[in-house]
């Protein structure tokens, strides 16, 4: 089922194995996706992800109520952050990107409620960013999706992100032993086969030590904090310095 080729990726001397998950595979409409996209939900409230991203937000004033969110999906993690931001978060411009267009109609209503603008890319994630103005303020966030790329495309992806925002976020597995065995026991969450299959290899995927710090181009002019979060996930915040 959906054959995986693997990419093997040398970083600060911690071998990475990249390789294609079953999710992004599958129609979007098929119902093993759907559910694994459930299962994805699920996960992330139980890792606390849209916490972290909010609070970052919150001790970075100067990203002025422009965020992009890389391979957002259907909207729902990103709705998560808008709550957790509270309702003294309003106005904001959002920008989702992502392959798929995924996100429903009341979602978007959900975003409004909270004073949210919603624009979706439907595209490829260079592409789209590469044709985005140069910024030097605004945020832009991702969450579970770094790690499907291999280094060459990780350097290109963040410089991409250095040039157009003010403060970048993400979250990402982390590859550790403990990780790696509790992404065999998704199962016992109600995890389906696509999820079962693609924790494991995201965790393969992640990330340790400073491996996202290695792979940013501009380090001299970001103040830049990259640590685990909990025992199974990687948090990655780069803060643009003043002048």
């Amino acid at each position: 089922m959906l054959a995986a080729r693997r990419r093997h990726v040398q970083i600060a001397s911690v071998t990475r194995c990249v390789e294609p998950e079953w999710l992004d595979e599958l129609p979007a409409t098929d119902r093993r996706a759907i559910q694994s996209r459930r299962d994805l939900r699920r996960l992330n409230t139980v890792m606390g992800h849209a916490r972290f991203i909010a609070n970052a937000l919150r001790n970075y004033p100067n990203w002025n109520g422009r965020i992009i969110d890389l391979g957002g999906g259907d909207g729902r993690f990103l709705l998560k952050v808008a709550r957790s931001l509270g309702k003294g978060q309003r106005d904001v411009e959002a920008m989702l990107i992502d392959r798929l267009d995924l996100v429903a109609k009341e979602a978007v209503r959900e975003f409004e409620s909270l004073g949210w603008r919603l624009a979706i890319k439907v595209g490829d994630v260079f592409e789209v960013l590469a044709e985005m103005p140069k910024q030097a303020d605004g945020a832009i966030m991702s969450n579970l999706f770094l790690h499907h790329f291999g280094e060459s495309q990780l350097r290109r992806l963040l410089g991409l992100q250095s040039e157009r925002a003010g403060i970048v976020i993400a979250c990402e597995p982390r590859r550790s032993a403990m990780a790696l065995v509790a992404s065999r026991l998704v199962g016992l969450l109600g995890c389906n086969a696509v999820t079962r299959h693609d924790a494991i290899a995201s965790v393969r995927a992640g990330f340790a030590n400073s491996d996202l710090t290695a792979s940013w181009s501009d380090a001299a002019n970001w103040s830049i904090q990259e640590r685990a979060l909990g025992s199974f996930s990687h948090g990655f915040i780069c803060r643009r310095k003043a002048g």
